[in-house]
């Protein structure tokens, strides 16, 4: 990959809770303007390649890049205005605001009269959720809840969007809008790193893969190449990676 070519890239990451550390010399490269999925089992620290990304945790050792620029232990104010958006596991709006009101509190680094500029282009990408603008967040579905969240992080136009289990919760029908969305982000320009739960589904809309074990790479290669792989069970159920598969590790082969 041409240094061009790359928007992210984790360089001998160290990071964790307190004395227990998750990523472990943890090294790689995110393509611009791609989908990378991120896999493993339980524990593998998915979430928090994320979290550290995020400046959420600080690394205790190595670099973090965007850009080609050191980003590593920036605040989340620097990282929004860098573009960075983070849409966490689990259900995380104001429920007593409405979703306007949830939408403002979203866009609140860009100033009300940017903010409310940008919220009528980020609601055509959620029709039912733009029905319900002036209901409470908690009143909304599930999936409807999802897509407020997203729609919060996409006011920021980011040009990294990293997004923590998209599909818990939800209908398999609002899964794949959630897919699509995701699809057309990055037709844009946008560049999405994800974790999901649904691997072979979310495979389908990724272009590459990258399989971490015990917070270390075990494979980065591209995602139509890992979903055609008889492996892929092991890889993200657990049970540690196999012999062919670690000897492509280190190759790390991205189109």
């Amino acid at each position: 990959m041409a240094n061009e070519d790359i928007c992210i890239e984790f360089d001998d990451v160290v990071a964790g809770y307190k004395d227990f550390m998750i990523l472990n010399n943890l090294s790689f490269k995110v393509r611009r303007g791609t989908i990378t999925l991120l896999l493993g089992p339980n524990g593998a620290g998915k979430s928090t390649v994320l979290k550290t990304l995020f400046g959420l945790l600080k690394p205790r050792q190595g670099r973090i890049l965007l850009d080609g620029e050191d980003i590593s232990g920036a605040t989340q104010k620097a990282l929004l205005a860098k573009g960075i958006a983070f849409v966490p596991q689990g259900r995380n709006l104001f429920g007593q605001l409405t979703v306007f009101q949830n939408l403002e509190l979203g866009g609140i680094t860009l100033g009300t009269k940017t903010t409310h500029e940008r919220i009528p282009e980020v609601l055509n990408f959620f029709p039912r959720v733009k029905e319900r603008l002036h209901s409470q967040a908690s009143a909304l579905s599930g999936g409807e809840q999802k897509q407020l969240e997203i729609g919060r992080a996409l006011l920021l136009r980011p040009k990294v969007l990293l997004i923590d289990e998209p599909s818990i919760g939800l209908s398999p029908l609002v899964v794949q809008d959630v897919f699509k969305l995701l699809k057309t982000l990055v037709a844009q320009g946008t560049t999405v790193l994800m974790v999901e739960q649904n691997v072979k589904s979310a495979l389908k809309i990724s272009d590459d893969a990258i399989a971490l074990e015990s917070g270390q790479l075990v494979l980065h290669k591209a995602a139509s190449e890992l979903l055609a792989d008889p492996h892929i069970e092991r890889l993200f159920l657990g049970g540690g990676h196999v012999p062919e598969l670690s000897s492509t590790a280190s190759v790390a082969t991205t189109a």
